[in-house]
């Protein structure tokens, strides 16, 4: 190991990402699921986008969040993965200390934005099935747009703070991330100085923000489970039943592995390394592949139009 890694470095050029420690072996075998998951979310992703995009019918608030959540979902894939792949097969473990920072606020703030968007997905579900007469009115595009910013401004502007108060610290004993990518305390941690301002931020970020989001989205589906449970028909409550339990799926992919990310860095200190650096990849990769799946191909409307897309270009 270098002298750079260990000795002062009180502010490091360069950060060093170690990949999954204790896996190294396995890197190779480990980006072939990586990839293909990333592959799958950028093209079901940018189809959404396109399908949306081409379809007038399809302007409407659902489907404008369904976009919200793809262009999320793009950036937040994209955000690591190709720095991860660089690492499982060229062993490029070096990362540019304002491009760790970058990368660090972009994870953060879109992982934010996606929860938040999730929230606003819940609401018009809700206001869908249990008013339905008044989703039209309650959810106009100027209604969608509004949510559209808030939950950008909260992101950017709750996660702001993180590059500066990454920036501030003195990193005088390693250099050296053991996770793949620049997370926010996995880089705070490395600081020699007292990082309880670093630590207490982080929490009110996570709570301020998972912990709303995922109060209200669990509110939301405990009044559409009761809606559900008072359709007329046995058709009727198993369909919307299907629909909205793939949706709940999806969303407790993204919630569980960040939150089992985000507290193990602060008291999971029996949990293995590889273990939880492996899960704080799931919360990034996974959702982003689920989501157009679920989200866009199980949606009879825009799965008819892909369907009509491909039979049109075969003919």
């Amino acid at each position: 190991m270098s002298d750079s890694n260990t000795t002062d470095v009180t502010n490091p050029s360069t950060f060093i990402l170690l990949g999954i420690p204790g896996l190294e072996a396995a890197h190779v075998w480990i980006s072939i699921p990586f990839s293909a998951m990333y592959i799958i979310a950028i093209l079901g992703n940018f189809t959404i986008l396109f399908i949306v995009k081409r379809e007038p019918s399809l302007h409407e608030p659902m489907y404008y969040f369904l976009c919200m959540l793809a262009v999320t979902d793009l950036v937040l894939s994209t955000s690591i993965l190709p720095k991860t792949l660089s690492i499982f097969w060229f062993n490029s473990t070096e990362i540019d200390f304002s491009a760790c920072l970058t990368q660090l606020y972009f994870i953060h703030c879109f992982s934010a934005m996606e929860s938040g968007i999730f929230m606003a997905m819940a609401l018009d579900r809700y206001v869908a099935i249990c008013n339905p007469l008044r989703h039209s009115a309650i959810l106009t595009n100027p209604a969608v747009a509004k949510m559209g910013l808030a939950v950008v401004l909260r992101g950017g502007l709750l996660t702001l703070p993180y590059p500066f108060l990454v920036r501030r610290w003195p990193y005088c004993t390693t250099n050296i991330i053991p996770q793949s990518y620049c997370e926010y305390m996995a880089v705070v941690k490395l600081a020699c100085a007292d990082i309880r301002v670093s630590s207490y931020y982080g929490l009110f970020v996570i709570f301020s923000v998972i912990g709303l989001d995922l109060s209200f989205i669990a509110v939301s589906y405990t009044q559409i489970l009761w809606a559900i449970l008072h359709l007329p028909t046995k058709d009727a409550r198993i369909k919307t039943f299907g629909t909205c339990g793939s949706h709940l799926c999806v969303i407790l992919a993204f919630y569980i592995p960040s939150l089992f990310s985000f507290l193990t860095h602060r008291f999971g200190h029996n949990v293995p390394l590889h273990f939880h650096v492996l899960m704080a990849n799931v919360y990034l990769l996974v959702p982003p592949m689920l989501n157009p799946i679920i989200y866009g191909m199980r949606t009879k409307r825009i799965r008819d139009r892909v369907l009509q897309l491909f039979t049109h270009k075969g003919t």
